[in-house]
This record gives structure tokens, sequence and C-alpha cells, in this order.
């Protein structure tokens, strides 16, 4: 964890300190340069660095000129281009398409420097400014989930595997690990990177051995043609069994190599003991402070992966279904690295990962066999597999040792927590609980039910309402042994497939008479790529069924469902109408 002072170079007075005349390696990425193990580019230039290549990033280039794009010259092996940690029109825009003034990923706070669909746009720079250059590899969750035939709710279309409609030559797709580390030393040594797994690129033959998966025109003129092609996407991305894909698109062909191996734990350990500087490069910090440095300093990534799979959650595409984790010991060295740190007061923002409960355990059969094929989930709306022994101990041992460090005073769980999987332990889950209760949320802790209509949770892919019940129950109880005043808040979304103004007001009822709360908020459900409720949404067809479901597209009817579970005045009459029946 020994820290160096130096950031990978994104100034060319950078790369002459270092003796530099030409970089192997260009990143670009929407985000302000942060070199932190939570930021992609940054873990992906440490891992090139580490293997012997120069790397340089540039953040947020001006598109309007060629001053950014220009400033480390041109790289020998490869440019990387990444629209940043959030999905550029995610980041742009709120679900019902009003532009965001604010942006936690730049210097300043002030939203001007994301381009719509970034990925798109710096290949294009590239391209108008470099002729005949070094390939460009697209990467990140935007190029990844964009990576075949996409439903793209900013135009309410289905749009082409990025590729196309890029100017970029190949795309890895997931976490990218190993398949950066590959792509750099084929390059360098002149190999067919076309091999590579985690790799996509396009042919003008297919691959025959590979998936066919229903064409870019087939999934146009037939929507059930397209929920077969999200299928084969959704269930071939784990690298214990699946196939290569390869999807006919206007004559030619995009290529899905078979995903990329997962990670090692000493492999984990090591990318996270990088020398990243845990902060925003000064290049970009003279334009003011970049918020998301507030949560993720001092933070702490347990683990990669989850296997709750929301429909509407894009990280079992992206990260993977099975969890790998840290070592204790090593995730104790960066606690611990902290409190050498002259700006650290004591609290560690965060310890956890996707889901911050999944630490420490997997099921057995996943980790030989790789997850089960033919739909079925480790957890549904009904039920946990029996194969899923959900074990808490290990974390609870870890909160514990992280406490025990001289000079940390609080370490808090802001990940999300599956509630369900509390309950699920029997063993080691309400023991889980308290320690949370007593150590680690100061007031409030946040928890994602939802909604509370079965209808509606089965699209969601989420658990039902009598476990929230009997979890709320749980938390207040510990609560009162512990002499706490602590509270519960949940996250609601409206308008999610499958979701009519009944439901909307069936989860205000809910939250009225059992949860005794007026909710401050919900949020409007957006359809992201790569994601099975987006699917739901284009298509108006359950993807498990084919039925038809109802989805709400009307922008004022979303804000109504949204308005509806959060209206004082609804919490008021419901008030009187409970009183009334009671």
């Amino acid at each position: 964890m020994k820290k160096q002072n130096k950031f990978l170079p994104t100034t060319k007075k950078e790369m002459q300190e270092r003796g530099w005349d030409e970089l192997d390696v260009i990143l670009i990425t929407g985000d302000a340069y942060i070199d932190s193990p939570f930021m992609g580019i940054a873990v992906v230039g440490r891992i090139l660095e580490d293997i012997g290549f120069k790397v340089g990033i540039i953040g947020q280039p001006d598109i309007s000129n060629d001053n950014d794009i220009k400033r480390l010259g041109e790289p020998r092996l490869f440019w990387g281009v990444s629209g940043g940690s959030i999905d550029s029109m995610v980041s742009n825009y709120t679900a019902t398409k009003k532009f965001r003034n604010d942006d936690d990923y730049t210097a300043g706070g002030k939203n001007n420097k994301r381009p719509d669909r970034a990925t798109l746009v710096y290949t294009n720079l590239i391209r108008r400014y470099f002729k005949n250059t070094a390939p460009i590899v697209l990467g990140g969750i935007e190029a990844s989930l964009r990576r075949l035939t996409h439903y793209d709710y900013w135009s309410n279309t289905l749009r082409k595997p990025i590729l196309f409609d890029s100017k970029a030559n190949f795309l890895i797709y997931g976490m990218g690990e190993q398949a950066i580390i590959d792509l750099g030393n084929y390059l360098n040594e002149g190999k067919d990177v076309r091999t590579i797994a985690g790799l996509c690129y396009i042919s003008k033959e297919p691959v025959n051995d590979y998936l066919q998966i229903p064409s870019h025109k087939e999934c146009l003129e037939n929507k059930e043609k397209y929920i077969d092609l999200f299928r084969a996407f959704y269930d071939n991305n784990d690298p214990m069994y699946s196939k290569g894909l390869c999807q006919e698109v206007d004559g030619r062909y995009l290529i899905q190599n078979p995903p990329s191996r997962y990670l090692e734990e000493s492999e984990m350990d090591k990318i996270a003991s990088y020398p990243y500087q845990r902060d925003a490069h000064p290049f970009y910090t003279k334009d003011g402070k970049v918020k998301a440095l507030e949560t993720i300093k001092f933070s702490i990534m347990t683990h990669h992966g989850c296997w709750g799979e929301c429909n509407f959650c894009a990280i079992a595409a992206h990260q993977g279904r099975t969890i790998r984790t840290r070592s204790e010991e090593n995730i104790l060295k960066e606690a611990k690295f902290f409190t050498s740190m002259k700006d650290f007061k004591g609290i560690i923002s965060d310890v956890g990962g996707p889901t911050a409960n999944m630490y420490g355990y997997e099921c057995k059969k996943k980790i030989n066999l790789g997850t089960c094929i033919d739909n079925k989930r480790c957890v549904d709306a009904h039920r946990l597999c029996r194969t899923m022994k959900v074990d808490h101990s290990r974390n609870i041992k870890l909160l514990r040792d992280i406490r025990a460090i001289p000079k940390v005073k609080k370490a808090f769980i802001a990940s999300g927590i599956r509630y369900d999987f509390i309950a699920a332990d029997k063993k080691h889950g309400k023991e889980y609980l308290k320690e949370i209760i007593d150590n680690h949320i100061s007031g409030q802790m946040k928890i994602a039910p939802e909604h509370t209509s079965d209808e509606v949770l089965h699209h969601m892919g989420k658990p039902g309402k009598q476990t929230l019940i009997e979890f709320k129950k749980m938390f207040d109880d510990l609560n009162k042994t512990s002499g706490k005043k602590q509270f519960l808040t949940y996250y609601l979304i409206a308008a999610h497939p499958g979701c009519k103004e009944s439901h909307m007001h069936e989860l205000k009822q809910f939250t009225t008479h059992e949860l005794k709360i007026n909710p401050e908020q919900a949020q409007v459900f957006t359809p992201t790529p790569g994601t099975y409720s987006a699917l739901m949404y284009y298509t108006e067809l359950d993807p498990f069924t084919k039925k038809k479901i109802f989805v709400e597209k009307d922008p004022r009817k979303k804000e109504k469902q949204k308005e509806i579970v959060i209206s004082k005045s609804n919490f008021s009459k419901s008030k009187f109408n409970f009183g009334m029946q009671g």
C-alpha cells in the first residue's frame, strides 16, 4: 500500500519528468482523472503500468478543439476509450429525460464537460485529429452494455452494437482486468488480438462455432427475436462455460469472444495495492473539488460481482454473478494505510461492494461449475436457492478487525445491503445486523425494497414484502435493545414495467400502515442498457414468458406514480382511512 507521489501522466511535462518521449497507451475517460481503485480507468492504467507499459490518462477532453486530445501525443500500442464510471446518458439525464446540472465526477460539480454518448464522441475526436493511428479500444460500462444490439431509452430505438456506431477497432467487455493485460502484451508482441477472451470486434465473416444470435435486422422487425438476443447476451457472461457470440449487422458480423476469466483472490489483492494517489489530479482540481472523492477517497472495495440479479440493475451483466473477494489481510492493510494519510480523520466512508453483505461466501457449485443456466437464479422473488449458504461470519470478523485498528474511529457501510440475506442467515444474520446497528451506521440504515406489490416485485426480481416486515421488526428490536434511536430509509421505484398507479397506491398504503412513514423520495425507473427491465420496457413483454405486460411510457404519468407515494396529502389521507378501518 506504499504510496508514491506520482499520478499517471496527464500532461507533457509529467511525461518529460519521467523521461518519456512517447506513451504506449493513452486512456480517455468521461470523468476527471481520479487516481483511485474505485475508478475503472485508473485501475486499467495501473494494471498496464505494472506490466511495464508507459501509460497516460486524459480526463474529459475538450471536444471543440485538439488541445486536450493532442496533449500527450499519439500512443505506440492503443488508445483506450471509456465514457466514465457512469453511463454518460444516465449521468446527463434524469429518468424523464431532463438534463442534470450537476456531475459528481467533474471538478467544480457543474455538468459541462461530459458529452452525450461520450464513448462515441471521444472515438470520433481521436479519428478527427489522428489519421492511421494506433487501434482504438472501447471499455467501461457504457461500451460493455452496448456491445450487441441494445435498446436506447434516450432515442427510443434499438441501436446497433456500439462498435458499428463508433470508429473503434475493438471493445473489451466486463471488468476486463485479464483482457487488458492480454491486449497490451499481444499488441506489443505483434500477435492477433482477435483471440483474446473478453474482446469484441467486427468481422466480414461469421465465426461458425460461436452461437449465432438474431441479427440486428431481425431484432428491429420482431421484438421476440430481440428477447432471444438479450437472453443470449445475459446468459453468456460466465467464463466457466459461456460461448462466443456472433451477430450479423448489415452484412458484417459483431464477434463477441467468450468472457475473460475472473481474478483470483491474490490478484484482487494485487490490484487493490497499486500506488493510487486516492485523489483527483491537480490538473483538474484547479477547477474545484470533485464531489465523488468525498465518498470514495477513504472507502474500501471488498469484492466484485453480485448474484442478487435485480432486473433493473446492470451489475450482473457487467461485473458478473460470481463473488470475487479480497483477503482480510489485504483489506486490513488498506485500512491501516488510511491512518497514515495526513487528511484522514478516522472515518472510513464505506466497507463493501455492489452488495455489502455478499463478502466472504459463495455457492460451492457455482465456483466449480459456473452460474446455473436455464434461468435458475441464486435468489428470486420467492426464495433463496438452497445451495447458496449465506454466511455473514467472515464479514463480521472483518468489520471487528477494522474497528480495532488504531486511529479508525468509525467504518461505515454505505454500500447496499440485502436485508433478505440477513434473514436467510439463521446462524449469523442477526449478529451481523447487530454489528451494523451498533457500529457501522449513524442514525439511519438505507435498504432497497423498491416496491411492495407482489406483481411489481416479480418483474423487478425482488423479494416479497413479508421479508421486509420481518426485517424491520428485527431492526427495531435490536435498536431498542442497544438503546439507539435509529431508523430505516427506503429506496423506492415508480413506473417500473408492470407497475400501474394502483400498485403505487398499494405501496403508499403499505409504507403508511406497515412502515409508519411517509417516503421522502422515490425514483422514476430508468431503462438502462444491459438490464432485463429495459428489455421489458421496450418490448412490453415478460422476457421469460413472452406474455404482454403493462408499461407506463407517458412522462407525466410516470411522475404521477412517483407523486402518489411521496405525497404528504396522501399520507394524511391514508392515516385517516387506516384509523377508520381500524
